[in-house]
């Protein structure tokens, strides 16, 4: 039997929960599992509070050939080095930007006038 440390989806539309079950790989996404090892909640606003995860059991099941997902992969990492990092700050708000006004030409009689003028004055 091929196990697999994987994700199985809960909660309603737009709203996802996840817990994360040691599963035979051939059984669906949602159905049963061999033992739940942890859950995962992408909606938390705090990064370090979305995972939580029994490393003893995850390293049991490791440990007698059980293969995360890449995923789950991901956050087990991440809890063991405690390195979630942080949200992005939003981009600082800039003024909109003024539309660049047509410069205006002058008419094409006084552009016609002016250089008669200037040969006229040399």
């Amino acid at each position: 039997m091929a196990v697999r440390i994987r994700m199985k989806r809960l909660g309603r539309t737009h709203r996802p929960f996840y817990r994360i079950c040691v599963m035979d790989s051939r059984v669906q996404r949602d159905g049963k599992a061999i033992e739940e090892v942890g859950h995962y909640d992408p909606m938390v606003p705090d990064k370090s509070k979305r995972v939580k995860l029994d490393l003893e059991r995850i390293d049991y099941w490791v440990g007698v050939g059980a293969q995360p997902s890449h995923k789950v992969g991901v956050l087990i990492k991440k809890v063991r080095k405690n390195d979630f990092g942080t949200a992005k700050a939003p981009p600082p708000l800039t003024a909109p930007k003024e539309e660049a006004k047509p410069v205006e030409e002058a008419p094409a009689e006084e552009t016609a006038e002016a250089p008669a003028e200037e040969t006229a004055a040399e």
